[in-house]
């Protein structure tokens, strides 16, 4: 004949099981959450890298402007008014008489800037930067559309000894929503050498 054993009672029976699932319940939580935060930081990180490449695509439009503006007598060409696309790599580059119709696109920030329903500005494509569009090439890395300036033409200097332009540059990184524009005011004079540059 079997005894029972007084120190198990009959109230204890399965609580190791309820304790176990519960604590089963919660490490799968915490798991659950912690793959939810990882793809969260994911998705930040995707964002501040493309928000770089757009600003630094911005950024070497504009140094290429204002390095066309030092060269020769770039700076010196007659204004024109601006009201179509060009492409530096083609050896195109203007000075533009009218300045960019902030109020017309809606801001500086409104790309990209049109006139007259048509894009205006000037692109840029460094050699070896692979900054193409990605219908032109779809590899990883492209970036969404080609970096551009805008350069406009401001007056004489204070001093009258040069002329003072305004550079605005747009880039984009791998898709339409992360743009960055910058801008910048540049005075050329004639005989002023940028050592930097030699």
């Amino acid at each position: 004949m079997r005894t029972k054993n007084p120190r198990l009672g009959s109230g204890q029976r399965g609580m190791v099981l309820i304790s176990s699932l519960l604590l089963l319940l919660i490490i799968t939580i915490l798991g659950v959450s912690m793959f939810r935060s990882f793809s969260i930081q994911e998705k930040v990180a995707g964002n501040v890298r493309e928000k770089q490449r757009a600003l630094q695509a911005a950024e070497i439009a504009q140094q290429y402007a204002e390095w066309w503006l030092a060269q020769g007598n770039n700076s010196a060409v007659t204004p024109v008014l601006c009201n179509s696309l060009l492409s530096a790599n083609l050896s195109q580059g203007q000075v533009c008489s009218n300045a960019l119709n902030l109020t017309a696109i809606g801001g500086v920030t409104s790309v990209p800037w049109q006139a007259a329903g048509a894009d205006i500005g000037v692109t840029v494509d460094p050699p070896g930067n692979s900054m193409g569009a990605p219908t032109s090439n779809p590899t990883r890395g492209r970036y969404f559309a080609l970096p551009r300036f805008y350069i406009a033409d401001l007056g004489p200097s204070a001093d009258g000894q040069g002329e003072v332009f305004q550079v605005d540059a747009t880039g984009y990184g791998g898709n339409q929503n992360s743009v960055a524009v910058v801008e910048s005011t540049v005075a050329v004079k004639p005989g002023v050498v940028d050592r930097g540059a030699l």
